[in-house]
């Protein structure tokens, strides 16, 4: 198979430390993404370039958007609610996560309108982290144990089955999904992603059914399709690339957040675009983002 490779361009000096958890607001025409340690949630604006930052507190692990027009955010040891504008944090109790030996990354709201969040080790080596699905009702059940980096989460348009990354394995697996209650089982490998090609981090799927997937270290996003084939390559000009959400009025623009960490004084001098902000048009578009608290149609 031919691989493609296309170039993606900067069009936000974010600067994060470590930037993660892109997620297309298509109500009002931004991308939510946040930078971790620094505990900052970033709103950006195409249309105009404004960049709005609201820092929540504490390390923000990852956000999503709420169908009355808020967010849910996994930060510092549990899991908040807020409005647009990240005012008025308001504590979902009866939950919290041990940090000082975890904290929260990467997580998505689920076709069924529930928050599903990962944790991770803070040493980057030990399966201590967690999969975790916040509910309406403020319950939060446990769907996976064991994870070392617990990373990138898609759901198939058909809700048929989701794809996970706990990042150290090098693979993307897949789990099947009852599409009418969301319940999961049957884990599996899809597809490994090649050592050279970095460490597999955010993913999402486009609306044929492929994969991209951010290779952190690689400094590179991935189509791969269904079965594993890499077709696509975006390459960015800094290693560290995170995650990915297609946004833009058709779902058409694929943004990609970046990081710093890990780069020494050399590695950030020859990287000076590290932790901000890229899109790229690829030619195909993404889903609808899902939103809690409402099943999408």
């Amino acid at each position: 198979m031919t691989v493609a490779e296309i170039g993606a361009e900067r069009v936000l000096g974010a600067g994060c430390y470590l930037g993660e958890g892109p997620v297309w607001d298509d109500r009002d025409g931004t991308l939510l993404f946040v930078d971790i340690e620094a505990g900052v949630v970033h709103r950006y604006d195409p249309s105009s370039g404004r960049d709005e930052r609201f820092e929540v507190g504490g390390a923000v692990g990852s956000v999503g958007l709420r169908a009355d027009g808020g967010l849910v955010i996994a930060r510092g040891e549990g899991f908040v609610c807020s409005d647009r504008s990240c005012g008025a944090l308001d504590r979902v109790p009866g939950f919290s996560i041990d940090t000082a030996t975890v904290r929260f990354n990467d997580g998505e709201v689920d076709p069924w309108g529930r928050f599903v969040v990962g944790t991770m080790d803070r040493g980057h080596s030990s399966p201590l982290g967690s999969l975790y699905r916040l509910d309406v009702d403020g319950s939060v059940d446990v769907l996976v144990t064991g994870v070392t980096i617990s990373n990138g989460l898609a759901w198939s348009a058909d809700r048929a089955r989701l794809y996970y990354v706990d990042s150290p394995t090098g693979s993307v697996d897949v789990f099947d999904v009852d599409p009418g209650t969301g319940e999961m089982g049957g884990r599996r490998g899809a597809f490994a992603v090649p050592g050279d090609l970095g460490m597999p981090d955010g993913l999402t799927l486009d609306a044929e059914g492929c994969l991209w997937v951010a290779c952190f270290g690689g400094g590179r996003v991935c189509r791969f399709t269904p079965r594993g084939e890499l077709d696509t390559v975006v390459r960015l000009p800094v290693s560290c690339v995170t995650s990915v959400a297609f946004g833009g009025s058709r779902l058409a623009d694929l943004y990609v957040t970046t990081a710093q960490e890990g780069l020494d004084d050399g590695q950030l001098a020859a990287e000076p675009y590290a932790g901000d902000l890229f899109v790229v048009s690829p030619g195909v578009t993404g889903l609808a983002p899902a939103r809690f608290g409402a099943v999408t149609p």
